[in-house]
């Protein structure tokens, strides 16, 4: 039998150390909520391959579509011959998205790409340049990605210069202190002296900031930044990759605040693990690049066309954003009980739908950032058959992103080991 430790030996060999992992367990298979390694050890996943898995691994309809499409091809090129599942998606998607103003679609690969193409269409849109990001964002990898990222290590660390004409304000975070008035007032500062809100194309937001930490943009909050978007001719681009497809109880987190965007990105759940990402915005906007410069060789396949298709049918028929409400629930007083056990390193509890976290901090104390602790939780918890993640600035949250279709039972297992861990560890 090939080992855990076997495979991760050849990993090493064969892989730069640039791909971080965080677990250092192959899957083999996966159902539901649940993964196998190679070892035949069973996980409860509460990682989603990042929010992707939000139907679940592996669901019969998803996997059906699929393989009905590669009976037909499995690539033409959209900008070759085009197929109509690229069609139908855009066109639900369109009528998905918020806001009561006519929309178009391009489909892309990847989470960075979306992020990319959409920087792209707000330049060609407004024939500004400047672009105003988040402190604490994560929006992706590729060059622009990592400008408007606004997290240093591990994501930036060694690969500038950056883009320019990109500047980052501080998202307000209560529990840190920033409030709203502070990240607005930040704002203005930036238009006074770095960059005249004339020369601002766009403003990038994460309704969720994901990364950086679980944090919540509030509907107050967003709709302050629509207006001042709206007084300076400034897009507002609201970056969905992972809070999307009903993770947070709506189809869209957006949809909590009452905002309608001018562009929005779309990734990760999109397709129930199979690539695809989106660029989804206002008609008028999105028609503003010339033809040919939108695009790309594998963008919106038609693999990822029918899955995407598939998952807003699952979504539907499945109460998916019910669902997620109530997963939400079940974790917030799951992680109250423990933390009311006299766990003081349990810090604060968020979640929007099932978008959910808890900071670990020394003490209960908001200030002292145990990112040490994180670590040894993840860890334990996957070596007693649980999946987490961490993220956040200051390395100290752990983030919870259940596959929607799991059951209470599997997810309240889920908890009972992490509540283990806890009373082993602090």
């Amino acid at each position: 039998m090939t080992t855990n430790k076997e495979l991760w030996a050849r990993r090493e060999a064969a892989i730069p150390r640039g791909i971080g992992t965080m677990h250092q367990r192959f899957a083999v298979s996966a159902n539901n909520a649940e993964i196998i390694d190679v070892e035949g050890n069973r996980y409860i996943d509460f990682a989603a391959g990042i929010a992707v898995t939000n139907t679940g691994h592996s669901d019969p309809r998803i996997t059906e579509a699929v393989k009905a499409q590669i009976d037909n091809f499995s690539h033409t090129c959209f900008q070759v011959n085009p197929y109509e599942s690229y069609i139908e998606l855009a066109e639900k998607v369109n009528e998905l998205a918020p806001g009561d103003t006519p929309k178009k679609s391009i489909f892309l690969t990847t989470g960075a790409e979306a992020v990319e193409n959409a920087i792209k269409i707000a330049r060609a849109a407004t024939g500004r340049s400047g672009i105003v990001a988040f402190k604490g964002a994560f929006h992706g990898r590729t060059m622009m990605g990592m400008a408007l990222t606004g997290k240093v290590a591990p994501y930036k660390v060694g690969f500038g210069p950056f883009p320019s004409d990109v500047y980052h304000v501080p998202f307000p975070i209560s529990y840190h202190g920033i409030t709203e008035e502070m990240s607005l007032d930040a704002l203005e500062a930036l238009f006074k002296s770095d960059i005249e809100p004339s020369r601002v194309a766009a403003l990038i937001i994460e309704p969720v900031q994901g990364e950086g930490g679980f944090y919540q943009a509030s509907p107050s909050f967003m709709q302050s930044l629509r207006k001042i978007c709206d007084e300076h001719g400034i897009l507002l681009i609201c970056d969905e990759i992972q809070t999307g497809f009903a993770r947070t109880g709506k189809m869209f987190a957006t949809e909590h605040t009452g905002v309608e965007p001018d562009l929005m990105t779309a990734a990760k759940a999109m397709a129930g693990g199979f690539p695809i990402s989106a660029v989804i915005g206002k008609a008028d906007i999105m028609d503003a690049a010339a033809p040919g410069g939108l695009g790309g060789t594998y963008g919106g396949s038609p693999l990822g066309c029918v899955a995407g298709l598939k998952v807003l049918e699952i979504i539907e028929s499945d109460n998916l954003c019910e669902r997620a409400q109530e997963i939400g629930k079940l974790f917030a007083e799951r992680l109250a009980k423990m933390r009311s056990n006299k766990i003081t390193c349990l810090g604060e509890i968020r979640n929007v739908g099932a978008m959910i976290a808890v900071e670990m901090v020394k003490d209960g104390d908001a200030n002292k950032p145990d990112a040490e602790l994180t670590k040894v939780i993840v860890e334990k918890a996957a070596e007693k058959g649980l999946i987490l993640l961490s993220c956040g600035v200051r390395g100290n949250v752990i983030r919870f992103l259940p596959a929607l279709t799991a059951s209470d039972e599997v997810l309240n297992e889920g908890l009972d080991i992490l509540a283990a861990v806890l009373e082993e560890t602090v």
